[in-house]
């Protein structure tokens, strides 16, 4: 599918602009090459999979799918592990619009989040430690590498000055919590996730959109920021459907299924 991408200066940075639709699938993946690539991106705790279930280093082991039909919202709401790997997330210096309800990876399983990093905030606590970024330092867990990976982001973009009155202050890191106005777990609750300045964030409830019916945003963000934080592990919510700019997430599975994929955001 051919895209036309130009740059722009913004503030002083470089800006990718978008100016087609979202990217097609290169290679088509089955479930059981998306399960391989998230056993392998969290080491620490997932052992292997089996019979339709994954097992885990500490014993037991959890289903794979559910075997319910959901729609995208129930998906949401109550998704499998299954549910979680069903969209492909794109990675890349280009922005994407993405189609209705094409959501990657705000599609959750609370359980498989609940055993990488804790089924209770005081079990979160106990794997947070102390990251420094750009004047604030913020709680953030050990597990699964995710304090590592965000430092390695703050590393890479702490040699662009131009960039901090993007990256702080930040709004904060862990806050165990359900997702605004659902009932699942947001991935703050884990430690695992990271909001830059509000200043510069378009958030679909903020936009008064709805579920389902969301308006445009114009990406205030540079892609430079973006790109950082894909290579090392997140995926940020300017590629949701139902946006949240200002938000990075830990989900090393998803940036590795679409490079498996050959999902690129500028393709």
């Amino acid at each position: 599918m051919s895209r036309s991408i130009s740059r722009k200066a913004f503030g002083g940075i470089a800006v990718a602009l978008w100016f087609s639709v979202s990217p097609a699938v290169a290679t088509e993946l089955d479930l059981a090459a998306k399960i391989d690539l998230l056993i392998a991106a969290y080491p620490e705790t997932l052992a292997g999979s089996a019979n339709g279930v994954i097992q885990f280093r500490e014993g037991g082991s959890l289903p794979i799918d559910d075997g319910k039909e959901k729609d995208h919202f129930a998906k949401l709401a109550t998704g499998d592990i299954e549910d979680s790997l069903s969209q492909i997330y794109p990675v890349g210096a280009c922005e994407t619009r993405p189609g209705v309800n094409d959501d990657p990876g705000r599609i959750r399983s609370d359980a498989l989040m609940m055993r990488l990093y804790g089924v209770s905030a005081k079990e979160v606590e106990a794997s947070l430690v102390s990251v420094a970024w750009f004047g604030q330092r913020f709680r953030v867990t050990k597990r699964q590498g995710a304090a590592a990976a965000l430092e390695k982001v703050r590393d890479e973009l702490v040699a662009r000055p131009a960039l901090k009155r993007y990256l702080s202050p930040s709004a904060g890191t862990f806050n165990w919590r359900k997702v605004a106005g659902a009932s699942n777990m947001s991935v703050h609750s884990f430690g695992a996730a990271i909001d830059i300045n509000t200043k510069f964030a378009d958030y679909w409830i903020w936009s008064g959109g709805k579920p389902g019916r969301v308006p445009k945003y114009k990406n205030q963000f540079p892609m430079e920021i973006v790109t950082a934080f894909e290579r090392h592990g997140f995926i940020w919510g300017g590629r949701w459907y139902h946006y949240d700019t200002m938000h990075f997430e830990y989900r090393p599975e998803l940036i590795a299924i679409a490079k498996a994929a050959g999902v690129s955001a500028c393709r």
